[in-house]
């Protein structure tokens, strides 16, 4: 054995909930679509549970209103949600860089998922990388909070996916340092300046 661990993926509610924000952000969805539950299981291949879920977290963040019929409408998308949407996530995930640029907090996990994988592999591999970011900080309600609003590639309409892939991974490299060095005001401002290059790039 080399000691190699499981790289830790988003739950299926995460990963539904992350795919139609995508859609929704990028309007491949348009504003009055109508999304049915079994519809959407269907095409992502899950089981109706985690796109139920998923509805629910998008509710609360204001893309989809809920139907009774177990369905949701797509609601408008302004400059003004997507500036706000990446604002917040940049404000917490660069918070969460910092809290885990301390001495005390255990790295190990993010430098395997940043070791881990090929291109192809990126969306969760970029995922995991993340994520162990958010865990080695130590805070559950943070954590809980920016796994709700992640919206996975964020990559516009401009970019390859595998060109958007090279950039975040460079990018990655340099927040991993940062945090190696426990250099907490670096990791803060490259995770900030991550996002909002990804939200310049939406």
């Amino acid at each position: 054995m080399n000691g190699l661990k499981p790289i830790k993926m988003p739950s299926a509610k995460e990963k539904v909930a992350a795919e139609l924000r995508k859609a929704i952000l990028s309007r491949q969805m348009q504003e009055g679509e109508v999304l049915s539950l079994d519809s959407v299981a269907t095409q992502l291949n899950v089981s109706a549970m985690p796109v139920r879920e998923a509805f629910q977290i998008l509710a609360r963040d204001g893309l989809i209103q809920l139907r009774k019929n177990k369905g949701a409408v797509v609601l408008g998308i302004t400059e003004t949600y997507i500036k706000e949407h990446y604002q917040l996530r940049a404000i917490l995930e660069s918070s969460a860089a910092a809290l885990a640029a301390d001495p005390e907090a255990d790295i190990s996990e993010i430098e395997s998922a940043l070791r881990e994988g090929n291109l192809r592999q990126y969306t969760d591999l970029n995922h995991a990388f993340h994520s162990e970011i958010w865990t080695a900080a130590g805070n559950q309600k943070m954590k809980n909070m920016i796994s709700e609003l992640w919206n996975g590639l964020s990559m516009g309409s401009m970019v390859s996916e595998e060109d958007y892939a090279k950039v975040s991974i460079k990018e990655h490299g340099k927040i991993l340092k940062a945090i190696q060095k426990h250099d907490k005001e670096a990791a803060q401002k490259t995770m900030y300046d991550h996002i909002m290059r990804s939200r310049d790039d939406m």
